[in-house]
């Protein structure tokens, strides 16, 4: 079933079909999983953010249907609402998630690398440290078109918002951040952090 679209799988969850809802996991955990560690620099923080974004995404095919042919831009968009309202979102998340109707191989093993993950942490918190300066709708399209290489159409998807004002945003972010690294000195590194743990990215 690996080939089947994303229409017709989010179609069959929504009949209750746990398989199909495991394979779209199975898809795009590794990259919701990433870009809510971009976002966070706390890999475990990541774990239980992306455990929350499927659970959220579960209880939302009654009343959500795809905008576009991946079911990405849709889990993008509901990871960026579970950043936001982490604390609250979290609260029971973790352990609702087990309870998923997901075949028993669908959750990808984060445990691996733990002195890279370390590594990754330090880096990415310094990145976090004049990231978190921007305004929060800069840093939502930044961390989407530059940090999951999600294209425009999808990130306006996601976010909700017009495809110009992605690229407006996106401008301004970008110009920000580089002025941003230059005043803090030349050690400031703007570029994507690079993540040796990609878990079943297409």
């Amino acid at each position: 079933m690996s080939e089947v679209s994303d229409r017709v799988l989010w179609r069959r969850a929504r009949d209750g079909d746990g398989g199909a809802f495991g394979i779209l996991f199975d898809r795009y955990a590794g990259r919701i999983y990433n870009y809510c560690f971009r976002r966070t620099a706390d890999w475990a923080l990541a774990e239980d953010l992306t455990s929350t974004t499927f659970l959220l995404a579960w209880r939302s095919l009654g009343r959500e249907s795809l905008q576009a042919e991946s079911a990405l831009p849709l889990l993008f968009g509901i990871a960026t609402n579970v950043l936001r309202n982490q604390r609250r979102s979290l609260k029971r998340g973790r352990e609702a998630f087990t309870r998923l109707p997901l075949p028993d191989n669908a959750e990808p093993d984060f445990a691996e690398g733990a002195a890279t993950r370390l590594d990754d942490q330090a880096a990415m918190q310094m990145l976090l440290r004049l990231f978190s300066r921007l305004p929060r709708r800069e840093q939502d399209v930044i961390a989407l078109c530059d940090w999951s290489a999600l294209p425009y159409e999808d990130a306006a998807v996601a976010l909700g918002i017009p495809i110009g004002t992605v690229r407006s945003r996106l401008a301004r972010g970008r110009r920000r951040l580089r002025e941003l690294a230059n005043s803090s000195g030349p050690e400031a590194e703007t570029d994507v952090i690079p993540l040796p743990i990609e878990v079943n990215e297409q």
